[in-house]
């Protein structure tokens, strides 16, 4: 286990989507920490009142062949939560004073990159990279918050000379999907991975036969299932007045570290068209 992936915020991101049965393991470990390293598989299934074969299969759900390597996982990670416990996201009260607010923010916002790389699948990013790569067109499909994560996107992959655009609106969206082909990559930002927009955007482009990746909150959503390539953020759970900036914050964030990997791996053919585009708007400000 990598020192930054921490089991327990996984759980913590996945619990709304688990069964019944799996919540109840969930909740129990995720308030009994110090002590799930010590337990056997038959006292956790005792405990949370379920069963041992329930207690597998929530270690299966979560990315685990067996009881021991989750357990193994879940110590490496008490020692971080720890710090966590007195680390929590902030939600912004009315009539908090500015200082607070300031701190707040900037906290919030760095804790949600932390927890991203907690729980972003480093083998999935290379995977991504890689189709981004070899593919003719990049389209990125966003609502909202999402939607300026897409322009944002674009920006970035039209400067290293990328066919890329972004789509912000479902019909647009849909118009786009239509054209889509093999030779294409679909990227699909949206934190709930639930968007009706979205979704109907998703089955035609998954008709049409177009690499489908999906940057979406680490939870079982249609997105996320449906995608080729699932690229999970974690956002605070925080009320609607500032839970759109954490999940703003992350997914620029993945957004960067694909950018940097295609451009890296490409640097010999790209430096050229960064160079370009750098001069130009160096040359225009310098006539202004």
């Amino acid at each position: 286990m990598s020192i930054h992936d921490n089991i327990l915020i996984k759980i913590r991101d996945m619990r709304d989507s688990l069964t019944p049965v799996e919540k109840l393991v969930a909740d129990y470990i995720l308030d009994n920490v110090a002590d799930i390293p010590h337990l056997s598989i038959k006292s956790l299934a005792q405990l949370t009142k379920t069963s041992d074969a329930s207690v597998l299969r929530f270690c299966k759900t979560m990315g685990y062949k067996g009881y021991r390597n989750f357990i193994v996982s879940i110590s490496a990670s008490v020692g971080s939560m720890d710090e966590d416990q007195k680390d929590q996201y902030t939600d912004i009260q009315p009539g908090d004073d500015l200082p607070i607010i300031i701190s707040n923010i900037f906290h919030n916002n760095s804790k949600s990159i932390e927890d991203t790389l907690s729980v972003i699948d480093k083998s999935e990013i290379a995977r991504a990279v890689k189709v981004l790569r070899e593919c003719n067109r990049i389209v990125f499909f966003g609502i909202g918050a999402s939607g300026l994560v897409g322009i944002d996107a674009e920006q970035k992959f039209s400067r290293i000379n990328k066919m890329c655009h972004t789509y912000t609106d479902g019909h647009s969206q849909l118009t786009a999907a239509t054209l889509m082909d093999k030779k294409d990559v679909a990227i699909f930002i949206s934190n709930s991975g639930s968007t009706s927009e979205i979704l109907d955007t998703l089955d035609i482009v998954k008709k049409n036969g177009a690499t489908v990746i999906a940057i979406t909150k680490y939870n079982k959503s249609e997105l996320a299932e449906k995608a080729n390539i699932v690229l999970s953020i974690s956002t605070p759970e925080l009320t609607i007045r500032s839970g759109a900036m954490g999940s703003r914050i992350a997914m620029l964030t993945v957004i960067d570290v694909l950018f940097a990997g295609v451009a890296s791996a490409e640097y010999k053919n790209v430096k050229k068209y960064l160079s370009k585009t750098h001069d130009i708007i160096a040359s225009t400000k310098h006539r202004k």
